[in-house]
């Protein structure tokens, strides 16, 4: 819209969009964001404008040349920088912005997009999964949409379980039952349960500990077993970071929970 205000109708020949996820290294700063900035545009307004999508993904030696191509080139473009952590755009840059910072979008504005959407491309979006698809995006429309479109590619009614299908993730519920057993002291059936988790949804042993992580925190149980249950956790992580087996490490891991509910259990007796 602001291209479109400042050129009109042409707009297009004057603005420039890279991804830099996939483009992030020094050439093509060196080469197409330099050829793009350096030439004046024909026209009332004396600058071109460069969109950089995901900035904090570029790498450091091109994050300096883009600092001297933006030093060098402030009388001919403007440069837009667009990234989900700031943090890990370097000061130089940092210090020649103005910055912008948007929150993520409510419940109800994700809701309302969502079956919008889905009531133009014709697709059956059940509750349980907009509620699914909600807690997957965490507020980031792009990511809700595009769960959406993988979801209703499967040619079923968007529910929950599509939903946790296409993008690996297990069921919050059976995350739950998960914990419960082995908290319960019922390992063998904790552990048939992991398997499931990961033959039925395809769920990696990193993104399984994310969300056992976050269950951790919502059992009633005393704060001094949460924070040793959040360290394990640490150390089960930083295993399978290492190499470690999934399947071995999260046993151990439900282990450990066994452990900790047989002693909390104990102590309420």
């Amino acid at each position: 819209c602001l291209a479109h205000d400042l050129y009109g109708e042409g707009y297009r020949d004057y603005i420039m969009e890279l991804n830099a996820s996939d483009e992030r290294g020094i050439d093509v700063i060196r080469e197409t964001v330099k050829t793009f900035a350096r030439t004046r545009p024909i026209g009332e307004v004396p600058f071109k404008i460069l969109i950089l999508d995901e900035a904090d993904n570029m790498t450091a030696d091109a994050q300096q040349a883009l600092r001297r191509t933006m030093e060098r080139y402030t009388e001919t473009c403007r440069f837009i920088l667009i990234a989900n952590f700031p943090g890990r755009i370097i000061e130089p840059i940092q210090s020649r912005c103005a910055p912008f910072r948007f929150t993520f979008l409510s419940r109800e504005d994700l809701t309302g997009r969502l079956r919008y959407i889905a009531e133009m491309e014709k697709v059956q979006l059940l509750e349980d999964g907009i509620d699914a698809i909600i807690e997957i995006s965490e507020g980031d429309l792009r990511k809700a949409i595009n769960i959406l479109q993988a979801a209703a590619s499967v040619g079923k009614p968007v529910d929950k379980e599509v939903v946790y299908g296409v993008v690996g993730r297990a069921n919050p519920y059976d995350v739950r039952e998960l914990i419960r057993m082995a908290m319960e002291g019922e390992f063998v059936k904790a552990r048939e349960k992991l398997r499931e988790l990961m033959l039925k949804y395809g769920v990696s042993g990193s993104d399984l500990i994310k969300q056992i992580h976050s269950e951790i925190f919502q059992l009633e149980i005393p704060e001094k077993w949460k924070i040793r249950l959040a360290s394990a956790i640490g150390e089960t992580e930083f295993r399978l970071i290492q190499g470690g087996d999934d399947e071995i490490q999260l046993s151990a891991l439900l282990a450990r929970l066994v452990e900790v509910g047989q002693i909390i259990g104990k102590d309420r007796e």
